[in-house]
């Protein structure tokens, strides 16, 4: 499932270190703006301690755990709407992505230049969400007459039109869509055939050091600032020093900064979330597998994701809860134990099931 995250923020605040520690690649990473021109790809895995487990029943030979794929956009700057700082540009490869990870600089440091207008990390904030409401207004002021033609001729889509109006109040009042839609009513599927840059969902990371680390008042008002988006702490340098370390190495040096996980995977696992994303699990001797669906989807669906022959011929699923199956410790004991499951073509797949699909073609 190739859904991607946008990495954006203004230049200097540790995107590309940030991407590098993610993906383990040396994307040029450097003291100056635009650093970045094209966007870069990475592929992450997403942490799952569930599949060791599942290998260690199973026997399985190698594990594969799902994953997450990040963007690495250039920094954008105030004007970036208009065209400044190859803006357009930019604004287009937001557009592509599913969801977008705001990395916000909350660091004092006098050897990294800010660009123009930067002073801390409210009003940096502030200066991106402005350029993407700017970018979205321009979509609509071109949208909104051309849907209220096409409703004045009976045409046109009204709840649409009716959608666009009611994004369109909430961006000129100052306010990102992700942000200001549930009070306003809006409900942001009405609007997704808009491809709006704000109607995204949001995730903050602020790149901070071992006093932001620790500092609750500031994260206290960073996330009510940001919220509903997530909002993740992390210090993006210290992070790619840790990918660079052995597992045991890596555990013991985040034990001693006095954290329990790794920034990076909270932002996979978060990122995951946000897109709307979870997984099932499969285990065998050649394999424990971690497989992505969409929140919400059923049995054939999911059985889909492995084949199209699995969901064209769907019969049955039979399912054991993680957790279950950890519990009796096989299939045969959790099914003796009226634990497994047999489920239909109805069935809501759940986070973490353990499946075993039949089907016939």
């Amino acid at each position: 499932m190739a859904l991607t995250i946008g990495i954006v923020g203004l230049p200097n605040v540790g995107k590309s270190t940030l991407f590098n520690a993610l993906t383990r690649n040396q994307v040029l990473a450097a003291n100056y703006p635009f650093a970045t021109i094209d966007p870069n790809v990475g592929v992450v895995s997403l942490p799952d301690p569930r599949l060791d487990k599942l290998a260690e029943i199973f026997g399985s030979q190698r594990i594969l755990p799902a994953t997450v794929s990040f963007v690495d956009i250039a920094g954008i700057v105030k004007g970036a709407s208009e065209g400044e700082g190859l803006g357009n540009k930019f604004l287009a490869n937001i557009r592509e992505a599913d969801a977008i990870c705001q990395v916000t600089r909350a660091f004092a440091d006098p050897d990294v230049v800010r660009v123009e207008g930067s002073t801390d990390a409210e009003g940096d904030i502030e200066t991106i969400s402005t350029e993407l409401i700017l970018a979205d207004l321009q979509t609509l002021e071109k949208t909104v007459p051309r849907l209220e033609k096409e409703v004045k001729i009976k045409k046109g889509d009204a709840a649409l039109l009716d959608a666009a109006q009611k994004a369109q109040a909430i961006l000129e009042a100052g306010t990102t869509l992700f942000q200001g839609a549930a009070a306003a009513g809006l409900d942001l599927a009405d609007v997704a055939s808009l491809q709006l840059l704000t109607a995204k969902p949001f995730i903050y990371v602020f790149n901070t050091d071992d006093a932001g680390l620790v500092d609750d008042d500031l994260q206290e008002r960073l996330r009510a600032l940001v919220a509903p988006a997530q909002a993740i702490f992390l210090d993006a340098k210290f992070e790619s020093e840790l990918v660079e370390l052995e597992p045991d190495e890596a555990k013991e040096m985040l034990a001693e900064s006095g954290q329990d996980e790794a920034g990076l995977d909270q932002l996979a696992r978060v990122g995951f979330d946000t897109l709307g994303l979870q997984t099932y699990l499969t285990a065998g001797p050649k394999e424990a597998r971690a497989w992505t669906i969409r929140k919400g989807w059923t049995a054939p669906q999911a059985a889909g994701v492995i084949h199209t022959d699995f969901e064209r011929g769907f019969i049955k699923a039979e399912v054991v809860s993680f957790e279950d199956l950890v519990a009796t410790g096989s299939v045969a004991a959790a099914r003796a134990a009226g634990k497994a499951r047999v489920e239909g073509k109805d069935y809501v797949m759940a986070d973490g099931d353990v499946v075993e699909f039949r089907f016939n073609v």
